[in-house]
């Protein structure tokens, strides 16, 4: 049950952080697809030490300064 719990609260937060539920990729493997991009982004700002901000704060960087996000995908 635990595990379960635990698997429900992230996929709760992916849709929380990256607005998941407002997708429109609804056919074929799309939305598994992006879903699968969210998690690896998200787990990348998670992973990401080098500023102590939030998952928010992480995401606005590396949206505006390339260099921030050059910085996450050479993980």
């Amino acid at each position: 049950m635990e595990k379960f719990a635990r698997a429900v609260r992230g996929h709760w937060g992916l849709d929380v952080q990256m607005g998941e539920g407002h997708s429109r990729a609804r056919t074929g493997y799309s939305a598994e697809n992006l879903a699968t991009l969210r998690r690896l982004a998200l787990n990348l700002l998670k992973l990401d030490k080098t500023k102590k901000r939030g998952l928010n704060g992480k995401q606005f960087n590396a949206g505006w300064d390339h260099a921030c996000l050059l910085r996450l995908l050479a993980f």
